[in-house]
């Protein structure tokens, strides 16, 4: 079973959607979104190969497919994002031609759209955005190929006036990443997270830093939790992982020094890390290290 994902929950899939795509305009409901298996199978070398989208739902209108749309997160340029959409989008539209056939015949076909969302804040996307860009080929060829170009947006560099349009938990990730791309600082809003555990997962994955997901617990969830909470338990744990990081320290040097780590010493330690005994124990177990 595929782990749920921030992206993955309707009420989020439809407002990015929405407004990335459409302005605003709220064409797509919550209810007409189903899942689809991120996974697809391609033969290369004689060999079955599988690719994996990060997101992908159909949108549909009672038993009508309008189309299959999926995201793509990145939080580096990638010289081959027009290759590998364009791969997501080709096995998407060869399932059409295998899928079985109607009563009716052949069932109308509907097509298939992939959104990179790029996380960046430092630099713009400064790397190919469509297939002709990343190929090279003489100039002669040029009037025979087709092009494909993906639909990339820059999350750090939307508007204000975009940011504001997003009325699901993706307004807070898109809202941090502006502000540390204009302020290289984040002054976290009061509005709540609705899907806490996922959303961490998320911020984790695009800022690399395991502390977001570190910090949950099921006491978050409920609709009470905001990023003025979500950032005071980031700091704290921060603090936390320095006092472990100097009391490993310390019960190195004991060992190295081949000194008795007594009960004393661990209430010592635990004291001058202002953590617990307990806590000092449970790290020098951690460490392999053998206590008095």
């Amino acid at each position: 079973m595929t782990e749920k994902t921030l992206e993955g929950f309707n009420d989020v899939f439809a407002d990015i959607v929405n407004v990335l795509l459409f302005k605003n305009k709220r064409l797509i409901k919550e209810d007409e979104l189903t899942a689809e298996s991120p996974r697809s199978i391609y033969k290369a070398d004689g060999k079955l190969h599988e690719q994996e989208r990060d997101v992908a739902k159909y949108w549909r209108r009672g038993t009508i497919r309008i189309a299959l749309l999926g995201f793509e997160n990145q939080t580096e340029p990638d010289a081959d994002m027009p290759l590998r959409v364009l791969s997501y989008d080709g096995s998407a539209y060869r399932a059409q031609l295998t899928a079985n056939k109607s009563d009716e015949g052949t069932p109308d076909r509907y097509p298939v759209v992939t959104l990179v969302l790029y996380f960046g804040y430092k630099n713009h996307w400064n790397k190919p955005t469509n297939l002709l860009g990343r190929l090279k080929f003489p100039e002669e060829l040029k009037p025979f190929l087709n092009d494909y170009r993906i639909n990339l947006f820059e999350i750090a560099w939307l508007t204000d006036e975009q940011v504001s349009m997003f009325q699901s938990d993706f307004h807070l990730v898109a809202d941090y990443f502006v502000q540390m791309r204009k302020n290289k600082g984040y002054t976290p809003p009061k509005e709540s997270i609705r899907h806490v555990h996922e959303f961490l997962q998320l911020m984790s994955v695009m800022t690399g830093d395991n502390r977001y997901e570190e910090t949950y617990n099921e006491q978050m969830e409920g609709g009470s939790t905001n990023m003025c909470e979500v950032l005071d338990l980031v700091e704290n744990r921060g603090i936390e992982k320095g006092r472990m990081k100097t009391a490993a320290k310390t019960l190195k040097r004991y060992v190295s020094r081949s000194l008795p780590i007594t009960s004393q010493v661990i209430d010592d330690i635990a004291d001058d890390n202002d953590t617990t005994a307990e806590k000092i124990r449970e790290l020098a177990h951690e460490l392999g290290i053998a206590l008095s």
